[in-house]
């Protein structure tokens, strides 16, 4: 062991960068440990953040100080029985410390309205992923963090079983930086055409981004890893996306009443169950659907006038731009560019067999109200009639968020490698693989806050024993 300054270098400044920049931090301070952390940053400041900046940043928790009994159960189920149990327990056991760590940095929590369906508890920093982000930068450098901002880095320089530097381009110079140990926290790849083709198909390539600063996850933390020998883990066919408004200059503008009505393509034709479950169950797939299926991958939410009469239905909507109103189906089929006649034999065929007792609609819940068996698709909840003018029409088209095939790690967000940890490497958020299937709801920054948290404190405790 010696006494000179150890160096740290963390990829990435979203919820998981930051709490790995400033756990570390702080645990170094704690150790009497001299440590140098440098935060690399491939945005601009006033860009950086990546997907944590543009979002609400809800986590699934019943209060800031407990998640509920269910929780490990509910994220197996969630992963489809693929998840790993010991990392979804330390998610679990971590995440009240790590919300109070948290708020100690001066960010409150309120329970948030939610789209419109129940579902499993949430809680959100007031001010969302913006807030989130001025407060631990502000903590971050107070602390004495290096943040460098339009830094890209390419590679990890080998050192024995470990590493000893980071490749990095800046201002148009390639340099390397020393780094006795490394925590990788740049997001997926959604924002890399090329792998999404590879691992989607054609046309993956075009799929829109939810948010601007999804555009900066172009994989090239895994790919880092994978050059220095680190397993891979997730869904590598797997993405959480939803249904957003084309028109919308929002980031993540979703439009989520699509279950209250029916949906249809250009021609005019129901292409999904919109009862199916509650939008956080059928979003995914329905978004996959639009981009992939569906002609010009565009389609519409049609509805009539008693969408407005569901209270706080806004809540659900995050486009600023108004629906498309009309008093008849052929002036709203005109306006859309969807066929006239085929939309008229679609909703006349769907109202002929939503018979149900309109008096049992339900938005918050899966209400049972479904359509006749010989509806087909079917409609299994919220099965009313489209019969009151005006009558309303979202376009909707599917919009990526975040990749689920990424780098492998332990509980202590250690990088594996044919199943032991690298020395030294870390990894935390979207970057790493442990979703299958589909997105567990309002869990993406919280396992950021707690694994990078982790990443943080585990890293220094490594740098203070080299």
């Amino acid at each position: 062991m010696t006494d000179r300054t150890k160096h740290l270098v963390i990829v990435g400044q979203g919820a998981a960068g930051l709490a790995a920049a400033l756990s570390a931090a702080e645990a170094a301070r704690e150790r009497g440990t001299s440590i140098q952390i440098t935060l690399l940053e491939k945005a601009g400041e006033d860009e950086a953040g990546g997907n944590t900046r543009w979002s609400p940043s809800y986590m699934r928790m019943a209060g800031p100080d407990r998640v509920e009994p269910t929780f490990v159960g509910d994220m197996l189920a969630a992963t489809q029985g693929r998840g790993d149990r010991a990392y979804f327990e330390r998610l679990a056991a971590e995440a009240p410390p790590a919300a109070a760590w948290i708020s100690s940095h001066g960010i409150e929590f309120h329970q948030p309205v939610y789209y419109l369906a129940k579902g499993p508890p949430r809680i959100q920093p007031v001010g969302g992923g913006p807030a989130i982000i001025a407060a631990l930068v502000q903590a971050a450098k107070a602390a004495g963090v290096a943040i460098r901002y339009r830094c890209d880095a390419r590679a990890l320089v080998r050192a024995g079983n470990g590493i000893a530097g980071v490749e990095i381009v800046e201002h148009g110079e390639t340099s390397t930086i020393a780094a006795d140990a490394a925590v990788l926290t740049s997001g997926g790849f959604q924002g890399n055409g090329a792998m999404m083709r590879e691992h989607f198909g054609a046309g993956a390539e075009s799929m829109k981004l939810i948010s601007p600063g999804t555009r900066f996850n172009t994989g090239d933390g895994i790919r880092m890893a994978a050059e220095l020998g680190a397993g891979m883990s997730g869904d590598w066919a797997g993405m959480h996306s939803e249904p957003i408004d084309p028109r919308s200059g929002n980031s993540a503008p979703v439009v989520l009443v699509y279950p209250y009505g029916i949906v249809v393509d250009r021609t005019g034709r129901r292409m999904f169950d919109e009862g199916g479950g509650l939008v956080h169950e059928t979003w995914e797939k329905f978004s996959r659907d639009i981009h992939f299926d569906a002609p010009s991958r565009e389609v519409y939410a049609i509805l009539d006038s008693r969408l407005f009469a569901i209270a706080d239905y806004g809540r659900a909507i995050r486009s600023e731009v108004p629906p498309v109103q009309a008093d008849t189906l052929e002036e709203l089929a005109g306006k859309i560019g969807v066929d006239a006649k085929n939309l008229a034999q679609t909703i006349a065929a769907y109202n002929a067999l939503a018979v149900g007792d309109a008096a049992r609609f339900d938005a918050t819940l899966c209400d049972g109200l479904a359509a006749a068996d010989t509806l087909q698709p079917p409609k299994s909840n919220w099965a009313r009639a489209i019969t009151e003018p005006p009558f309303v029409a979202y376009p909707l088209i599917g919009a990526i968020a975040y990749t689920f095939g990424g780098i492998a790690t332990n509980p202590n967000a250690e990088v594996q490698r044919d199943g032991a940890p690298i020395p030294g490497l870390y990894a935390a958020g979207e970057i790493t693989g442990h979703f299958y299937g589909t997105a567990p709801n309002a869990v993406s920054v919280l396992r950021a806050f707690v694994f990078g948290r982790i990443a943080g404190r585990e890293a220094t405790a490594f740098l203070a024993r080299a």
